[in-house]
């Protein structure tokens, strides 16, 4: 069973899409086991995106992470990480499938929706980076014999 972040980033929250992304994930049979909605601290953001840092799109990407709440979540379910980036789509809203959170509601990369974790250790490294482990609950719900093997 795999785990991922998800973060409805701050164009997402302020388009009323935080229900759509939600929505489709659910749809698509993952299991929601953290949610979190909070304005992201420079700390928090500099060590999120570590990566980038000395890029040049560096400082804008935390002053924009940082300008207005996120929501935060952790789902899980078998193969989640494949799924829930097939679910929101290419990085680039424009090189993204019909039908995907990106190719139906963005147009720019800085202002793509969503954030996803792109393998499962990351996925496990960036839900302890934003959960603390008491607030993932683990469950199961009767229709998990029917969406996983």
């Amino acid at each position: 069973m795999e785990r991922s972040l998800v973060l409805v980033k701050p164009d997402g929250v302020q388009r009323g899409l935080v229900g759509e992304v939600i929505a489709r994930l659910e749809k698509r049979g993952l299991r929601l086991v953290g949610a979190r909605f909070l304005l992201v601290s420079k700390a928090l953001a500099e060590e999120h995106y570590a990566i980038h840092k000395g890029k040049p799109f560096y400082d804008g990407l935390i002053a924009y992470i940082t300008s207005a709440p996120v929501m935060a979540m952790v789902w899980e379910g078998p193969k989640a990480i494949a799924a829930i980036r097939q679910t929101m789509g290419a990085t680039r809203p424009w090189e993204a499938a019909p039908g995907t959170v990106r190719h139906d509601f963005a147009l720019e990369v800085g202002r793509n929706i969503t954030h996803a974790s792109d393998s499962p250790e990351n996925g496990e490294a960036e839900a302890a980076l934003w959960f603390k482990p008491e607030e993932l609950v683990s469950w199961s719900r009767e229709v998990d014999k029917w969406i996983f093997e």
